[in-house]
């Protein structure tokens, strides 16, 4: 009996999310869920790829099945509706140790919109075609259905790296070209080849996905042992970058929307904001209930004395 390349690829990225990862992730998570009761919580990042030190910031998304089911503002729940996904920065101690999380939300609908190929915003797919982990999930049902939506992010991922990529090469190529073209198209400050790093730590793990997402969606190709062949017209490539082109130029304006709505709905956002400050410059920053309550009331202030105390002059 004959296995279709989509279960093969179905169990690949199964087996893939329900990797175990470091306890103190797994007690973190459920300690920031409390009596909430979402979907799913992924994680991703550079924590789960380096682990976790000193100054690791965890990196989660929260699946909801509605806006209301986690607790937070009917503001906040709107502008996740509207421009997704909303973020919120967490500290808990887990044994003693305090660490720390960027947790950003959406529900499953957002979630299954963001990952397929028509989507204008690539953050979501392209953030959801590398490795990651399914912490914690509601039920078995809300496991199979954020199975899928990772699955089509990564096949999404093969498409745009066959339709950006080079005519004909090894897998990184294809992966590599996919990742520089998506952090052109975001308002991200990366270091150079950042892509092509994370390809090069999961290379086997790339190569196997590659072809099989091709095969998945019925993207034709001609393999040897050079090299594989995209088989597809250039009136084909020429419209899939006219395509792209348009999510590049719509991108940046995206990520500038966000950054302003996130002033207005990140929890937890000064504290972030004195936690990076204090590990870039190591001065401690003093944090009032108040200033925690209301950063754009108590953040000019508090910026205006960290200058007078020569801070930025000094981590030039």
């Amino acid at each position: 009996m004959t296995i279709s390349p989509q279960k093969i690829l179905a169990d690949h990225i199964t087996q893939e999310l329900l990797t175990p990862v470091a306890p103190e992730v797994t007690a973190f998570v459920k300690s920031m869920i409390g009596y909430a009761r979402p979907l799913g919580v992924l994680f991703y990042g550079s924590g789960l790829r380096g682990g976790i030190q000193d100054d690791t910031l965890l990196d989660f998304y929260v699946i909801l099945k509605k806006q209301s089911d986690w607790p937070r503002t009917v503001f906040a729940r709107i502008g996740n509706a509207l421009l997704p996904p909303n973020v919120e920065y967490h500290e808990i101690a887990v044994n003693g140790r305090l660490l720390r999380a960027k947790v950003a939300f959406l529900t499953l609908a957002q979630f299954w919109k963001l990952t397929g190929t028509q989507t204008w915003d690539t953050t979501v797919w392209a953030r959801f075609s590398q490795p990651v982990r399914l912490v914690w999930t509601q039920n078995s049902q809300a496991q199979q259905a954020l199975t899928h939506c990772v699955m089509r992010a990564v096949t999404t991922a093969a498409y745009w790296a066959a339709a950006l990529g080079p005519q004909k090469g090894q897998p990184e190529a294809f992966w590599n070209a996919l990742y520089q073209r998506t952090y052109q198209a975001e308002l991200r400050v990366e270091k150079a080849g950042r892509g092509a790093g994370i390809v090069a730590s999961y290379q086997q793990r790339y190569n196997d996905l590659l072809l099989l997402c091709w095969q998945t969606i019925g993207l034709t190709f001609q393999q040897t042992d050079e090299a594989i062949e995209v088989v597809a017209s250039q009136n084909w490539r020429q419209q899939q970058e006219n395509a792209w082109a348009l999510r590049k130029k719509l991108g940046r304006p995206l990520n500038i929307l966000r950054l302003m709505k996130a002033a207005f709905t990140f929890s937890g956002g000064a504290r972030y904001a004195a936690w990076k400050i204090e590990r870039h410059s190591g001065v401690k920053v003093p944090l009032t209930a108040f200033a925690e309550k209301h950063p754009l009331i108590a953040g000019p202030p508090l910026l205006w004395r960290l200058w007078r105390q020569g801070v930025f002059q000094k981590n030039r």
